[in-house]
């Protein structure tokens, strides 16, 4: 049965129902995981700002990705604890728009960003002389917009298509945010034309800077290795470490899900999602905060002696 887009007011987002009676548990973790992550990614912001000696091209972009992070977990973690705790587990029509397409452009652009940040360690590592140069304000500024320039269009077209779409009788979302392959697959008829945009997305906004990452790490470890002090190469993968943390955590669970066609999604990629949606938030500001200069502004913050 197929029924027009006018007549679907709301989907009902069935999140963690197959799990009756942990609700109050799961609020309280994912309260606890959502505080974390704004007080973190503040945090960085803050210190970032306030310390001078962090105001460099690298900061900058971290500062933008705890900006992004902040972002992406505000438009799936309130609804998500609204629902733990509310029988009354709708969404709306247009929410569900808005969620999905939060999503992807935060999700698109932090690819990008990342991809920016690798090219910044590409400098900052094979083109010493000539970093202040490159990294200027302009060139970060620049970077920083054309990353969240090159999400919008795209996503805002895959949304588009999606929710102008025919839906099914059905209205229940079998996850807990209107993710694309949760929603498109309660679309009625042929959906190979959202799910070959879909592999497009995934190529241009994923693979695409993938791929400058590890092009830009490949020249970064034949630096390092032609280093011929121990200490200069501990130096120089030092400023890259946390970077490739940060890389490895957010793409190593987010491709496989957006890989897969709507019919194979299942309550493991739900699971997975977990994964990609909370836990970068949550550990990048963690994972830069191992960082010396981060540690060291920190401390300074929070010291009670001048």
């Amino acid at each position: 049965m197929r029924v027009n887009k006018s007549m679907v007011n709301s989907f009902l987002l069935l999140g963690f129902s197959d799990l009756p009676g942990l609700e109050g548990l799961f609020f309280s973790i994912f309260l606890s995981i959502y505080v974390l992550t704004l007080i973190g990614n503040i945090l960085i912001i803050a210190v970032t700002l306030a310390n001078q000696a962090l105001h460099s091209p690298m900061y900058f972009f971290l500062r933008n990705l705890s900006y992004l992070e902040i972002c992406c977990t505000s438009v799936i973690i309130p609804k998500m604890l609204e629902n733990l705790l509310s029988k009354d587990k709708t969404i709306s029509f247009v929410g569900c728009a808005f969620q999905m397409c939060g999503f992807l452009i935060t999700g698109a652009a932090e690819c990008f960003l990342l991809a920016a940040m690798a090219y910044d360690r590409y400098v900052a590592i094979c083109r010493p002389l000539h970093y202040t140069l490159i990294m200027s304000s302009r060139v970060c500024f620049g970077l920083v917009a054309a990353s969240w320039l090159a999400a919008i269009p795209v996503q805002l077209g895959q949304t588009f298509l999606v929710f102008t779409s025919y839906f099914c009788d059905s209205k229940e979302i079998n996850h807990f945010f209107c993710d694309f392959p949760a929603v498109v697959k309660l679309v009625c008829g042929d959906t190979s034309i959202n799910e070959k945009m879909a592999l497009v997305e995934v190529a241009l906004l994923g693979l695409i800077p993938f791929a400058l990452i590890f092009m830009s790490y490949m020249c970064i470890a034949s630096t390092i290795f032609k280093m011929s002090s121990v200490e200069g190469r501990q130096k120089a993968f030092s400023t890259c470490s946390s970077h490739l943390m940060v890389v490895m955590l957010f793409y190593g669970s987010g491709i496989t899900v957006y890989l897969k066609p709507k019919s194979h999604f299942h309550d493991t990629d739900k699971s997975l999602s977990l994964l990609y949606t909370v836990l970068p938030p949550l550990f990048n500001p963690l994972i830069y905060s191992l960082r010396k200069e981060v540690r060291v502004a920190l401390r300074s913050v929070f010291s009670t002696h001048p």
